[in-house]
């Protein structure tokens, strides 16, 4: 096993692009995690947010997966991939400086945050979908779960810094100060992805076939599909519950266990560290339990642990809060590795722009949802009633998994033999 392990590791590290592409999304992420710090910081400790609005905030940061996602995929595959990925850099870049910008004149405020996570949103979509869709065309097939693995460690990597250095950068300069991290994360990303050398071709180009067809073919592949079907049921449950919990705990850490901002980013940076272990135990994992067995097998016995997080406390309490946040989130990678590589490995490349688009549409587009609902319960019960519904939604996760054919199967099924294997069940 190990011998077959290395060769693909060292061929990974050999391509010049993809470590470029590795060290684009890390650099990017350890910015965007110091945000999942500072934005919510700035609206509860500079302006005085409420609860609801701490949670219209989350919710306009992924409202673009859910009034944007589908045709975005279509328009992916219309385009070339890594020039989009670039300017989809410098806009969230831009839109990120503008904060501190504002910050320093006086002039921020809510509505200016809002608009700021809503533009951020629509080009974190676009972006996604096309660093989905372009790995497949970078990596040989054989390396896209390595890759995938990598991706996912760097990810969980910045995940792990940038909760920290960003409680440590509001705690030292403050919170709008602290977002210029954010924008200069993007602009180092776009200039990693600038210098990779490979090129795609240009998509062939489409005549007489309408945009509401296109997404139409991604909706109908994922819809038809009994495995994709349900990985999209689970994830869309675990991501609405996830963004009821991103909407709630700056709030519920600081105004009920009163923690201070540098100790706040050292909790939340704890879902990092789970998250890192999971990408770097992945592919062991995969193996030796097997790549169908291991997406619903992860949820299931990681998902309970959630129910610790409304039980933290001041002092000492406040740990089980960390302790949730790892083991859930180790479970959440686990499972992505796994599920996405058998995305990409599924779906023809003409198509996966629209696949993943379908994807994110339907899984992330619960988080908006997810994002009111928990200001809500917040505003309406308190922030620790809203964690509990947190913690009770991450039981139903696994529901849809064990209700479809990957219960039944050890590995997934390679893709010229998928219908034959999945179409009796």
């Amino acid at each position: 096993m190990s011998s077959s392990v290395k060769p693909v590791c060292s061929g990974l590290l050999r391509n010049y692009d993809f470590r470029l592409l590795l060290s684009g999304a890390a650099v990017s992420q350890v910015g965007a995690q110091v945000t999942v710090v500072a934005l919510p910081l700035v609206a509860v400790v500079e302006l005085d947010a409420s609860p609801m609005e701490v949670g219209l905030l989350t919710a306009a940061e992924t409202a673009a997966f859910l009034l944007v996602g589908l045709p975005a995929g279509a328009w992916v595959d219309r385009m070339r991939r890594l020039p989009l990925l670039i300017r989809t850099d410098v806009v969230r870049a831009v839109t990120m400086l503008s904060l501190p910008l504002a910050a320093w004149a006086g002039a921020l405020t809510m509505a200016q945050l809002y608009v700021a996570a809503l533009v951020t949103g629509v080009a974190t979509v676009f972006f996604d979908i096309a660093h989905q869709s372009y790995l497949p065309g970078l990596l040989p097939r054989e390396q896209l779960v390595a890759g995938n693995g990598a991706l996912e460690t760097a990810r969980s990597s910045a995940q792990v810094a940038g909760p920290g250095l960003g409680g440590a950068l509001v705690q030292l300069l403050g919170a709008p100060i602290a977002l210029l991290a954010d924008a200069i994360g993007y602009l180092v990303s776009a200039l990693f992805l600038r210098g990779i050398r490979a090129r795609e071709p240009q998509p062939a180009p489409v005549t007489g076939v309408p945009l509401r067809a296109q997404v139409a073919e991604g909706l109908v592949f994922v819809l038809r599909h009994p495995i994709l079907r349900m990985i999209a049921c689970a994830t869309g449950i675990a991501n609405f519950f996830s963004a009821m919990l991103m909407s709630v705990q700056t709030v519920f850490l600081v105004r009920e266990l009163d923690l201070p901002p540098a100790v706040l980013g050292l909790m939340l940076s704890a879902s990092a560290v789970g998250g890192l272990a999971g990408a770097l135990c992945a592919g062991t994992l995969a193996r030796t339990v097997g790549q169908a067995r291991v997406i619903w097998l992860s949820p299931v016995v990681t998902g309970p642990f959630a129910l610790l997080w409304p039980l933290a406390g001041h002092g000492t309490a406040a740990v089980w809060f960390a302790v949730a946040s790892a083991a859930v989130f180790f479970g959440a990678v686990v499972y992505n590795v796994a599920q996405v590589s058998f995305r990409q490995l599924l779906c023809p490349d003409a198509l996966l722009g629209r696949m993943n688009a379908t994807l994110r549409f339907m899984v992330w587009g619960t988080m908006p949802l997810g994002a009111l609902l928990g200001g809500a319960v917040a505003s309406a019960a308190g922030p620790r009633a809203a964690v509990w519904v947190c913690a009770a939604g991450f039981l139903f996760v696994p529901l849809p998994l064990l209700l479809s054919p990957l219960r039944r199967l050890r590995d997934l099924p390679a893709p010229a033999a998928e219908g034959r294997a999945v179409s009796g069940t």
